[in-house]
């Protein structure tokens, strides 16, 4: 007779994949690994995919060949549908599953802070097919502005919305991309001519950061071409463009969202108390206070803190739960008392370009090269597979000898993009070199 318990996980980000590995060594359970993608996607280089620095390939791994020496891991790929909280019964396309425990890491999707009619004017960065819908328009960008150099003014034209990691390491590198990488490439335009605006509604880039490497990224931003809005709230984005306070409107050929997310939607159908992000508030186990045998744990929770306030939606917050729910797990299936879960925070870094990068742990604040490398290293031990990485760190020095990108292959749209309204229409005679302005091209902005 099988006395095993079943444990389903619902999700193969850094959470579940982390509860997946301890729970995989315990021999009295069973588990189910449920994912609506077939592999763990390491997202913190995401932004890389989407300026062509690496290939998908590069930083995924497919969840069955994670779990293929697992003997007790059977991975599923498909979308949790509904919960049976009181049948202890979690339904998955035409199937279903019991569970004796339920881990929820479902993660979170791109939020616009309940303006989600902006979801159809811009791009977010949460999956490859977002990283690749945006690598796909940057390069289609300059393909159009050479054959249109005319056009190149807002063809060349990218607004990234949000200050925090994953805006700056936007905008370093596709300033790194068009004024460094490409700029040879064409004969009719000049990309290190191309206009990107970071638009961030705080006082200063890198909010959690400390002052003075907010203050050394904004500087290094501007160094590489880009232009830094703070204290810029948006108050509508439409066909026309970026709105702003006095009636501005930035017009651009690509808007990427990086200002907020909110947790999977699978949590309203929990029937439990959410936050403002509609995240699961969890207790003091990561367990919800009603069904202790169901734990949510990254970002699709909310975790308060020592000081009352919710842990940020980070991946270490998330491998952190993951390793202490399993183990949490384990022990009571021994007879052992649950432990209250206490977040260790190791620091935070972002890289700003190549060679540039910034690191905060405690007291240590790292910055420019020596930064650089210390997320280099960082980002190289978590990433998943020996192949990925040798194969990331070959293409990382490639790039920074070389001072290239090699993942530029344009695949076909994944979406209907927003048409942009363009001055002059485009000409059916043969480009002629031109000459293109300067200055800037966003009205009524002034260069800070």
């Amino acid at each position: 007779m099988d006395n095993k318990k079943n444990v389903v996980i619902v999700g193969a980000g850094f959470g579940g994949f982390e509860a997946v590995k301890i729970l995989a060594k315990c021999k009295n359970v069973n588990i189910t690994w449920i994912d609506k993608s077939n592999h763990h996607l390491f997202q913190p280089l995401l932004y890389q995919v989407a300026t062509a620095v690496l290939s998908p390939a590069d930083i995924a791994i497919p969840a069955r060949a994670l779990t293929s020496n697992m003997r007790n891991v059977t991975v599923y790929m498909a979308e949790v549908t509904q919960i049976d909280k009181e049948k202890k019964c979690i339904y998955f396309d035409d199937t279903s599953q019991t569970y004796d425990y339920l881990i929820l890491a479902m993660g979170a999707r791109t939020g616009y802070f309940g303006r989600d009619e902006w979801r159809k004017y811009t791009v977010g960065l949460k999956s490859i097919v977002d990283a690749l819908e945006i690598r796909r328009r940057i390069l289609v960008a300059f393909e159009k502005a050479e054959a249109h150099p005319e056009l190149s003014a807002k063809l060349l034209n990218f607004i990234i919305i949000g200050g925090g990691p994953t805006g700056v390491e936007l905008a370093g590198s596709i300033a790194e991309l068009s004024h460094q990488i490409v700029n040879a490439d064409f004969r009719y335009i000049k990309p290190e001519l191309t206009q990107i605006t970071l638009i961030e509604a705080g006082d200063r880039v890198l909010g959690t950061f400390s002052p003075t490497l907010s203050e050394y990224t904004k500087k290094q931003l501007e160094r590489r071409g880009v232009k830094v809005l703070t204290s810029t709230r948006v108050q509508n984005i439409n066909e026309q463009g970026v709105h702003l306070l006095d009636n501005i409107v930035l017009e651009s050929n690509l808007v990427i969202w990086a200002a907020g997310v909110e947790a999977n939607p699978f949590s309203e159908k929990l029937g439990v108390p959410l936050d403002r992000a509609k995240r699961v508030l969890v207790n003091p186990f990561c367990s919800l206070e009603q069904n202790p045998e169901i734990f949510v744990i990254g970002d699709m929770a909310s975790f308060m803190d020592a000081d009352n306030k919710p842990l940020p939606g980070v991946s270490p917050v998330a491998m952190q739960q993951g390793r202490h729910v399993a183990r949490l797990i384990r022990d009571e299936l021994k007879g052992k008392p649950r432990q209250i879960f206490s977040y260790f925070d190791k620091g935070s870094m972002a890289t700003i370009g190549r060679a540039t990068g910034i690191a905060e742990m405690g007291k240590l604040r790292l910055k420019g090269l020596i930064g650089w490398l210390a997320w280099l290293v960082i980002h190289l031990m978590y990433l998943v597979g020996f192949k990925n990485r040798i194969s990331t760190l070959i293409t990382w020095v490639w790039s920074y000898l070389t001072l290239g990108a090699s993942a530029r292959v344009i695949q076909e749209p994944t979406r209907a993009e927003p048409k942009i309204a363009l001055a002059t229409e485009p000409s059916t005679v043969a480009p002629v070199p031109v000459s293109i302005p300067t200055g800037p091209i966003i009205p009524g902005v002034e260069r800070n």
